[in-house]
């Protein structure tokens, strides 16, 4: 196989969790434009449809969409049971669902944690859990969490945020060792900087934008469609040897 084709994603199946909009929709778009189907959710079944028939228009693979919170462990179950009916399979999966609360210590509430760690941290678990029975079958699979430099480094006013990337890390080494005997690898990414909905407040203030460019080597944010590229590796063949690992796209952050 030549070193391109094995980054076609051809024949295969990825649901990606609220990949209705932001960096979400870019990797699904991103895995459709390599070959993949794709299943995308939101808590917003109209949203989530919208974003499938744009992913189909744009790229003419087959997209649909689904409804789901993903701290339901219920209805994490019947919308995996219902992609791998419409599609026959699943065989990547990209926690993406997420949520950010900024506030100092003292003042964040314990109903503010809960939301964060419940999206961030329980989502991801309730999601694997759920597609690995049919990986397992398959004896090949993908899984891709969406960790964030943040998991890595700190910073105020995101004790939540930090805590449940840093511990989504975590997650995915361990999931990497369980399943690793099934062909079945687990990485992580950790975007830094991206220009998206949940970044607005950061871009909007001029002096929070500030100590963020004065932080990225690169010197600007990224646009959402930058991190397409490595979902597609950590899907495909071409990754087949990396598993446990955390890939920053961060422009330079991380590395000072």
């Amino acid at each position: 196989m030549s070193v391109m084709n094995r980054f076609r994603l051809d024949g295969r199946v990825a649901l990606v969790t609220g990949g209705n909009r932001g960096l979400g929709l870019s990797m699904a778009k991103a895995l459709a434009e390599a070959g993949a189907s794709v299943a995308v959710t939101s808590r917003d079944e109209e949203r989530a449809q919208e974003a499938a028939r744009s992913i189909a228009q744009a790229t003419g693979q087959s997209a649909q969409g689904y409804a789901l919170d993903v701290t339901n462990a219920s209805q994490v179950e019947s919308v995996v049971q219902a992609v791998a009916e419409h599609f026959g399979k699943i065989d990547i999966l990209i926690n993406n669902a997420g949520i950010n609360v900024r506030k100092p210590v003292e003042e964040f509430d314990e109903a503010s944690w809960d939301l964060v760690q419940g999206a961030n941290l329980k989502g991801p678990y309730l999601c694997a859990r759920a597609v690995v029975k049919k990986m397992k079958e398959q004896g090949w699979g993908r899984i891709i969490n969406l960790a964030s430099m943040l998991g890595l480094v700190g910073l105020p006013e995101r004790i939540a945020y930090c805590s449940s990337k840093g511990g989504l890390i975590q997650m995915t080494k361990v999931l990497a060792l369980e399943l690793a005997p099934y062909n079945i690898t687990v990485n992580a990414l950790c975007p830094g900087p991206f220009a998206t909905e949940i970044n607005t407040p950061v871009i909007n203030n001029p002096e929070a934008s500030k100590y963020f460019l004065d932080n990225i080597p690169l010197g600007r944010w990224a646009e959402p469609d930058e991190l397409g590229g490595a979902a597609v590796f950590l899907a495909s063949e071409a990754s087949s040897f990396v598993t446990g690992s955390s890939l920053t796209i961060d422009g330079g952050w991380t590395a000072r």
